[in-house]
């Protein structure tokens, strides 16, 4: 589960990798308009979700949801493609236009920023576009936008760069290199580089800059009636049922959007499954999309903080808890992550996500087993988080870890996965890695209690 966060990846004295530009997010825009239809509908739209992504008043996926249905499906695609590709390279955008402002150190106003990184966009990564199109609008997006003295240094960057040779590829990128021609904030590369190896860390990079795959990690049967979900979150759902498929009793402690919730309930059809998320809002959205599915009688819905449930709360056979998590592990699917995480960060997610698990392990019944699982790459919150909690004396007396190998081959037997994902497990848990394995980047580990 994503735990959307609105600190500003400009912040200062984090070790983040700054913008090169438009530190002035934030401020009063104007809403571009389409002023005698010089700027289209769909370029409008994009700068306007742009803008708000970068003040942290949304994710991109429910702005573009709301600020373009009402395009025409080719302007609704031409501002996805936009916004999705101006977030997922934007720090290799800054960094060809860097070098062409007359003052390599020059901070631009969020507004011009955004209207020139749509700019770059279109001309490295849209061939279809129109040269002069793509700098045409850029231009009166930065006028529209009531900043109309920046127009000409917007024009006059965006035509060096279309007179400008592309830079070569050296024999050997630095980290930091590739983490820059590959958009991705270098602390966060360096440290997929120590965790999984240089090779691991590229592929992970590059798996961050494309739409995810049609192809899914699961085989469906015709028979099946099941929600569209990625095939991340479907896969703990899945290792959930499968780790204890005779049971009375679930608890889907962070159930919100509800996709992992529906898969449970249509493993274990008599099962009493208990979906909570501590967001009411959250929950009150997902009630119609249960509603859409015949098998979801046995669930109950209520509100509560997993990592302090009501005391009166019964003990559950089986647990499922997809915790909130930076989401570093979906960068593909939710590309402004890579400039909201920062490593405080990390810290923060953690102390909140030991405290889930200790609070949801004390709500297993003998026998009950839970999984545990993030959609993270960083062991903070991943293998560091249950090695800690594994060292109370409470755990080490009451429950065990126990290897998910087993549960992986009962899907693979089932005929579920395309792929057996053996490769995926290290030691006891499952670690999957974007574009190592054909799916997000998950965690998981499977706990039992035994007395």
């Amino acid at each position: 589960m994503v735990a959307r966060v609105v600190n500003p990846a400009q912040a200062d004295g984090s070790g983040v990798q700054k913008s090169i530009l438009g530190i002035e997010s934030g401020l009063p825009l104007s809403k571009p308009s389409p002023r005698s239809g010089s700027i289209s509908p769909a370029r409008v739209s994009a700068f306007e979700v742009l803008t708000l992504v970068a003040a942290g008043k949304g994710n991109s996926d429910d702005v573009l949801h709301a600020r373009t249905m009402n395009l025409s499906p080719e302007d609704r695609n031409l501002a996805t493609a936009l916004v999705l590709g101006v977030l997922r390279w934007q720090i290799a955008l800054d960094a060809r236009v860097q070098p062409l402002l007359q003052r390599p150190d020059q901070r631009l106003a969020e507004p011009v920023a955004i209207a020139l990184r749509l700019g770059v966009f279109q001309l490295l990564h849209l061939d279809r576009i129109p040269a002069h199109a793509a700098l045409n609008e850029s231009v009166e997006l930065t006028r529209a936008a009531d900043h109309p003295h920046a127009a000409g240094m917007v024009n006059a960057i965006l035509r060096k760069l279309i007179a400008t040779k592309p830079p070569g590829r050296p024999i050997h990128e630095s980290t930091a290199a590739f983490a820059q021609r590959l958009a991705h904030p270098q602390w966060l590369v360096e440290r997929w580089v120590k965790s999984y190896g240089r090779a691991a860390a590229i592929s992970i990079c590059e798996a961050g800059q494309v739409e995810p795959g049609e192809t899914s990690l699961f085989i469906d049967g015709p028979e099946e009636n099941l929600p569209r979900i990625d095939d991340g979150s479907r896969l703990v759902a899945e290792l959930a049922a499968a780790a204890h498929p005779q049971i009375a009793h679930v608890w889907d402690a962070c159930a919100a959007p509800g996709g992992k919730t529906l898969i449970l309930a249509n493993r274990l059809p008599d099962a009493e499954i208990l979906a909570t998320d501590v967001n009411a809002r959250r929950l009150l959205a997902m009630q119609p999309r249960l509603n859409q599915y015949g098998y979801t009688a046995r669930v109950k819905i209520e509100t509560a903080d997993a990592s302090n449930p009501a005391a009166a709360l019964k003990d559950f056979d089986l647990i499922l808890a997809d915790v909130p998590c930076s989401g570093t592990g979906t960068l593909a699917r939710n590309p402004e992550i890579r400039f909201r995480v920062l490593p405080s960060e990390l810290a923060r997610h953690a102390d909140r996500q030991r405290q889930i698990l200790r609070a949801t392990l004390s709500r297993l019944a003998p026998g009950g087993r839970l999984l545990y699982s993030t959609c993270s790459l960083e062991p903070e919150e991943c293998e560091q988080v249950v090695e800690a909690v594994a060292e109370d004396p409470e755990f080490k007396t009451s429950f065990r870890i126990s290897p998910l190998q087993p549960v992986l081959d009962r899907l693979g037997a089932e005929g579920l996965l395309r792929e057996p994902l053996r490769e995926a497990v290290r030691g006891d848990f499952l670690r999957t890695l974007p574009g190592v394995h054909p799916t997000d980047g998950f965690f998981a580990a499977l706990i039992e209690r035994v007395s």
